[in-house]
C-alpha cells in the first residue's frame, strides 16, 4: 500500500508534507467550533446587516476563492490558514444549500439526495485517481484539491440532511443537538470496535455540520418558545459568532504553539501499517447498516407525532388591532426602518412587475425580521404579534414559508401598503 501510495504521489505532483492535521481531540472541538461560527455569521451577515442570502454567498464565494488559494501554496499543515479555510467553507457550503432551499424553492430532500451523489461521485473520483481517501496522504495538490471538493460538499450535505431532519421533526434547536451527537458516539464506538477508520472519519465529519449549526441556532434562538419547548439562550447571532471565533482563535494558538496535531506525512508513511481485521470491520459495517436502519425508523416516528415545533398557520390573522405606528412605538427606530425599507423595496418591484425582485426583498425581509425577534418582541410583545401577524400575510402571497404558490401581484401590493401602514 506505501509503495501504490508513493508511486501515484509521484505521479500527481510534488510530494509535500501533509496538509491535514492529526485527527485528536482538538481536531473534532475546532471543527464544531468552525461549523457553529458558518451557520451563526452567515446568518448575522444575510439577515441582520440585511445584505441577502445571494449577496452573502457571493461574497463568501470571494473569499474562499482567497483563503484556498493561500492554503493550497502552503508546503505543510499550519493551524492558522487551515482553519480559516473550514471556517469560510462551512459557512459557504451552507450558503449554497440555502440558496437552493429558500431562493429555488427546492425540497429539502431532493437537496439531500443531490449532495449524496456528488460527494459520492467526488469520493469515487478521488479514489480512482490516487487509491486513497485517506486524510493521513494529503500529499499533493491533487489530493489537496479533492480533499477541499469533499469538504464543501459535506458542509452543503449536512446543512441539507440537517435541515431536513428538523422539517421531518419538528425538533427545536436543544433536542436537535441530540440526534447528530449520538450518532458521532455511535460512530466513534463502531471505529473502537474495528470500522473503517476512513469510513468513520466522513460520516462523522458529515455530522458536525447539523451538529454545530443547531448548538448555534440554540445560543442564538430566543428564548421565547412554544408550550412545551426547550427554549434557547437569546444569545443572537452577532454574539454567538463572537464567542464562537474566541474559541477558535485561543484553540488555532494552542495548537500552533504545541504543534500537537502536526502530523509529518513522511514519516507516518513510512511506518508499518496496522493491517485491518476483515472480520472486524464487517461487523462493524453492520452495525453502521443497524444504526442508519434506527436512525430512519427515529425519523419516520417523529414525524408521525404532533410536532413541538411551529405548527403551519393556516390563517394567520391577528386577533390584536392596533392603529397606524402604535405597534412600533417601542421599537427602535433604526430597526423599523430598515424593515420598511425592505417592504418598500419589495413593493416597488411589485409594481414595476419583478416578480423576482419583490419575492428576493420579501425573503430578506422575512430573514430580517426573523433575526430580530430576540430583540424585539421582549419590548412589546403585543405589538410584536400584531406585525408578526400582517408580516405573515405578506409571506403568504409570496409563497414564503408556506405551501401555497404566489398569489397576484394586486394581492401582494395589498399586503405590503397594509404592513407599512402598520409599520409608519
Amino acid at each position: 500500500m506505501t509503495t501504490t501510495s508513493e508511486v501515484r504521489a509521484g505521479r500527481s505532483g510534488r510530494l509535500m508534507l501533509n496538509k491535514v492535521p492529526e485527527v485528536t481531540i482538538w481536531f473534532w472541538v475546532i471543527k464544531i467550533l468552525c461549523t457553529t461560527v458558518g451557520e451563526s455569521f452567515a446568518d448575522w451577515i444575510n439577515m441582520k446587516l440585511g445584505v441577502g442570502l445571494v449577496n452573502t454567498a457571493w461574497i463568501f464565494t470571494a473569499v474562499f476563492v482567497v483563503v484556498l488559494g493561500v492554503q493550497l501554496r502552503l508546503k505543510r499543515y499550519v493551524p492558522f490558514p487551515y482553519w480559516l479555510t473550514v471556517v469560510v467553507v462551512s459557512v459557504t457550503g451552507t450558503l449554497y444549500t440555502d440558496i437552493l432551499t429558500d431562493q429555488l424553492n427546492v425540497p429539502l430532500w431532493i437537496s439531500s439526495a443531490v449532495f449524496s451523489v456528488l460527494l459520492a461521485v467526488v469520493f469515487g473520483v478521488w479514489w480512482w485517481r490516487e487509491r486513497t481517501l485517506s486524510i493521513h496522504s494529503v500529499t499533493t495538490l491533487p489530493r489537496e484539491s479533492f480533499y477541499w471538493l469533499a469538504v464543501l460538499v459535506t458542509f452543503a450535505l449536512g446543512t441539507a440532511t440537517g435541515d431536513w431532519t428538523l422539517e421531518l421533526t419538528g425538533w427545536s434547536p436543544g433536542v436537535s443537538v441530540v440526534l447528530p451527537l449520538g450518532l458521532i458516539a455511535a460512530i466513534t464506538l463502531l471505529w473502537k470496535l474495528g470500522a473503517n477508520p476512513v469510513l468513520s472519519f466522513w460520516l462523522a465529519y458529515i455530522l458536525t455540520r447539523p451538529l454545530g449549526a443547531n448548538i448555534g441556532d440554540w445560543l442564538a434562538s430566543p428564548k421565547v418558545a412554544q408550550p412545551g419547548e426547550p427554549t434557547g439562550l437569546a444569545l443572537g447571532t452577532f454574539a454567538t459568532s463572537l464567542i464562537f471565533l474566541g474559541l477558535i482563535l485561543a484553540t488555532v494558538i494552542y495548537l500552533t504553539v504545541t504543534r500537537s496535531d502536526v502530523t509529518e506525512t513522511h514519516d507516518a508513511v513510512h511506518t508499518p501499517q496496522i493491517s485491518a481485521n476483515p472480520r472486524r470491520e464487517r461487523f462493524a459495517l453492520a452495525g453502521f447498516g443497524l444504526l442508519a436502519v434506527a436512525t430512519a425508523s427515529l425519523l419516520i416516528w417523529a414525524h408521525s407525532q404532533p410536532h413541538v415545533g411551529p405548527a403551519p398557520e393556516e390563517d394567520a390573522t391577528s386577533t390584536v388591532h392596533l392603529a397606524p405606528g402604535q405597534a412600533v412605538k417601542h421599537f427602535p427606530a433604526r430597526k423599523v426602518d430598515a424593515l420598511k425599507a425592505l417592504a418598500s423595496t419589495s413593493l416597488r418591484d411589485a409594481q414595476a412587475g419583478n416578480a423576482t425582485g419583490a419575492h428576493a426583498a420579501a425573503q430578506s425581509l422575512r430573514d430580517l425580521w426573523d433575526a430580530d425577534q430576540a430583540s424585539l418582541q421582549p419590548l412589546d410583545n403585543t405589538g410584536w404579534t400584531f406585525i408578526d401577524a400582517q408580516m405573515d400575510q405578506v409571506l403568504k402571497t409570496f409563497g414564503i414559508d408556506h405551501s401555497n404558490p404566489p398569489m397576484s401581484s394586486a394581492r401582494q401590493e395589498a399586503e405590503l401598503k397594509t404592513l407599512l401602514t402598520d409599520m409608519r
